[in-house]
């Protein structure tokens, strides 16, 4: 008898590499993005990031969506600058846009990375680029530090809520804004196991929702997905 394939839903977008992990084949994967990002910028905050890129700076990434806004604004010219940012997808898109030298220090979390800034910063300033529903997790527990923190939001989020039309055993959440957009109209069958990036985003599930929990190892959505379909299939939940 044919086994029938897990159904996974993913809440956010994927990367291209996605489609080539091993385990992708093993599962029917849905990608319904529950956000919508726009990294374009008001000519204000297009200025201050140009300014910015003539300076010498300590700049903070914590979302690839800002490295794409901000990388946008380079034209030909390469700054100056101390660049801290979270681990993964967003240290690789750094590391492309600004190159490898520039990277001071990168961490699986905010609240790591932020441990990692302060001894680097000595009464300088801080620029964090973020969005406008950035955590603050990094900009207190650098300020707590006396460091000052210049906070530009170079994207927007907004929720954008999808109602299902199916059932999942596994969904994966990359975002706490897509976990609150995704319960604001939907509720999961007690079976359906959540996997997450962060425990920033467990943290706000909880408020919705007493399905089981599963983290991730780092901010590596693709090792979420692989983690996903290994343990729907090792736990025949979809049988």
């Amino acid at each position: 008898m044919l086994s029938v394939k897990p159904t996974i839903l993913c809440t956010g977008p994927v990367e291209e590499t996605a489609f080539s992990i091993p385990e992708f084949k093993d599962a029917n994967i849905d990608i319904i993005p529950f956000t919508r990002i726009s990294t374009a910028l008001p000519e204000a905050t297009e200025k201050q990031v140009n300014d910015i890129l003539a300076t010498t700076a300590a700049v903070v990434f914590t979302s690839n969506n800002a490295v794409k806004s901000v990388a946008a604004c380079l034209g030909n010219s390469m700054p100056n600058w101390k660049i801290f940012c979270i681990g993964n997808t967003t240290y690789d898109l750094a590391k492309k846009y600004f190159g490898d030298n520039q990277i001071r220090q990168t961490a699986s979390t905010a609240g790591a990375l932020a441990g990692k800034i302060i001894p680097e910063i000595n009464e300088e300033d801080v620029i964090f680029f973020c969005g406008n529903l950035r955590r603050n997790d990094l900009p207190d527990a650098l300020r707590q530090k006396g460091i000052t923190v210049r906070e530009i939001t170079v994207y927007q989020t907004s929720l954008n809520p999808v109602s299902l039309e199916r059932e999942y055993d596994a969904v994966l959440f990359f975002s706490p804004s897509a976990a609150e957009s995704f319960f604001r109209i939907n509720r999961l069958p007690a079976k359906t196991v959540l996997f997450v990036l962060g425990n920033t985003t467990a943290v706000a599930i909880r408020k919705f929702s007493t399905n089981k929990i599963i983290t991730g190892d780092g901010p590596d959505k693709n090792k979420l997905i692989s983690k996903a379909v290994r343990f729907v299939n090792e736990n025949s939940l979809h049988h």
